[in-house]
């Protein structure tokens, strides 16, 4: 019984690896009949697409072929239409040729007959010469001559109607532009006037202490004068005692030093000397301090400061009672004021006007004219040579080389000649009187000058026969132009020449 159940058992099994043999087969053929037909799908979709990019690319060559075409059938009809209008051109070209050679012979003609008719003008031109000759019984040079002389009269006549006119014209309008630039100026460096100027007299509380300056044999005052290097004078005037020296600084220590000893009382050679130094060194400190203070208010930094110290010094230096350091920054006012409405370069017309007169605070010690020492003492720190020009130039003792220098010039003079600014001795106002009668009558022509206005015109009157109208104008601008370089003046003087022909006669 086991052995049958066994046996039933193995045929089972291997009935069944039997049938599980063929189900494993026909799932392999239906896989592979699967795979068969994928690869037949795929293989039909790409050679439908290679035949569709076939024909893009056909339709593409064919669109290329004929875009082809047309360009050669345009290109074609352009290159026709251009011969067309070169044959056109040359056809024109041709007929212009030909009329410019029927126009060249007609002009031939015409030079033929042209020439013919000028030598029968020069003929009858010579013809009349001569009977011009005849008639008027004089050459050609001297009909020529005497014509040149009529018209160089009515010539020389024109030129000075014209010349005034002109000159007119350009005061008229130059006076109403620098009138305009200059009251800018000054209503924007509105000054007070200055009047201030360096005493050197120092007051005393007592006649008394007039003897104690004086001291036993003189030996305080020797012992004063020989420390200061000034003179003091003792005379009759009440109450007050008159320092004199040529060094403004050096006065002004004295004044402070003396004043001192004044009001402390003792006076004698060890304690003068003491206040001496004192104050020479506290003057120096307000020198320092004034020339700093000067170039703040003038706007012009970064200045040495060897040349702060003598700016400083202006401090106490007058000019007509005119303080010079006050003067200095008002023009450097003046002239920015003036640059900056001109167009011109601030910085320079500032700096040069500030220190314009810087050579006044030297003078005293070195030779020359304040504009040359003052140029000379600024070259020496590197100053910009514009304002070393500016400086040296300013009074026309050196050529001006830039119009900052003529800016400069011009604000100094504005600073001196307004109204309150200076005062002149009537030394001075009578010497340049004289001067400038002297400077006219020097000229020939001239038969009397007058001095008017307190010197601020020279009236000319010229003998009419030796002086024309042409010459009458370069008298007046030669007299001016001498007036400016021989003479120093606040302001201007205007020159006037004045000829005039009287004709006389009497009736009987």
């Amino acid at each position: 019984m086991e052995i049958w159940i066994w046996v039933i058992i193995i045929l089972l099994t291997i009935a069944g690896g039997v049938i599980g043999f063929f189900i494993k087969q026909a799932l392999v053929e239906r896989a592979l009949e699967k795979e068969r037909a994928d690869a037949n799908r795929i293989l039909t979709e790409a050679t439908q697409k290679a035949q569709d990019i076939e024909l893009e690319a056909k339709n593409k060559a064919l669109e290329l072929r004929q875009a082809a075409e047309s360009e050669i059938v345009r290109r074609r009809n352009e290159i026709s239409r251009e011969e067309d209008r070169l044959q056109k051109r040359r056809e024109e070209l041709d007929i212009r040729a030909d009329r410019l050679e029927k126009r060249e012979q007609a002009i031939n003609k015409r030079q033929s007959l042209i020439d013919k008719r000028a030598n029968d003008v020069e003929k009858l031109y010579a013809q009349q010469m001569e009977e011009l000759q005849r008639i008027s019984a004089m050459t050609i040079d001297e009909a020529r001559q005497l014509l040149l002389e009529e018209v160089e009269k009515e010539t020389r006549s024109d030129m000075a109607r014209i010349i005034r006119q002109i000159e007119a014209e350009a005061k008229e309008e130059g006076e109403r532009r620098a009138r305009g630039i200059l009251t800018t100026a000054i209503q924007r460096v509105a000054s007070e006037h200055v009047s201030e100027i360096t005493t050197s007299v120092v007051p005393l509380p007592s006649d008394e202490m007039k003897g104690r300056i004086i001291g036993r044999n003189g030996r305080n005052i020797h012992a004063f004068e020989q420390a200061a290097g000034v003179d003091v004078i003792v005379d009759d005037t009440p109450e007050a005692v008159t320092i004199s020296c040529f060094d403004p600084v050096r006065r002004e220590v004295a004044r402070r030093s003396l004043e001192k000893l004044v009001l402390d009382g003792r006076i004698h050679p060890a304690h003068i000397e003491k206040i001496l130094k004192n104050e020479q060194k506290e003057v120096e400190r307000i020198i320092v301090e004034a020339g700093e203070e000067a170039a703040y208010d003038a706007g012009v930094p970064g200045l040495h400061p060897e040349i702060i110290k003598m700016l400083g010094r202006l401090k106490y230096r007058t000019s007509y009672g005119q303080n010079q350091l006050t003067h200095a920054v008002e023009t450097a006012k003046l002239a920015a004021v003036i640059a900056s409405e001109l167009g011109a370069d601030v910085e320079v017309c500032k700096a040069g006007a500030l220190l314009h007169d810087l050579g006044k605070a030297m003078d005293y010690n070195v030779e020359g004219t304040h504009a040359q020492i003052g140029a000379e003492y600024v070259r020496r720190f590197g100053v910009n040579s514009k304002i070393v020009n500016a400086i040296a130039s300013h009074h026309h003792e050196e050529e001006q080389e830039s119009v900052e220098a003529a800016i400069i010039e011009a604000a100094d003079a504005i600073s001196g000649a307004r109204p309150g600014a200076r005062r002149e001795s009537l030394e001075q106002y009578l010497k340049r009187v004289r001067a400038l009668e002297e400077i006219a009558d020097s000229y020939k022509g001239v038969s009397q000058s007058y001095a008017l206005q307190a010197g601020r015109e020279i009236r000319i009157f010229v003998r009419p026969e030796d002086i024309d109208d042409l010459d009458a104008i370069r008298l007046a601008r030669d007299i001016a132009k001498k007036v400016e370089e021989t003479m120093q003046y606040p302001g201007q003087i205007k020159v006037t020449v004045i000829r005039e022909t009287r004709a006389v006669d009497y009736a009987k």
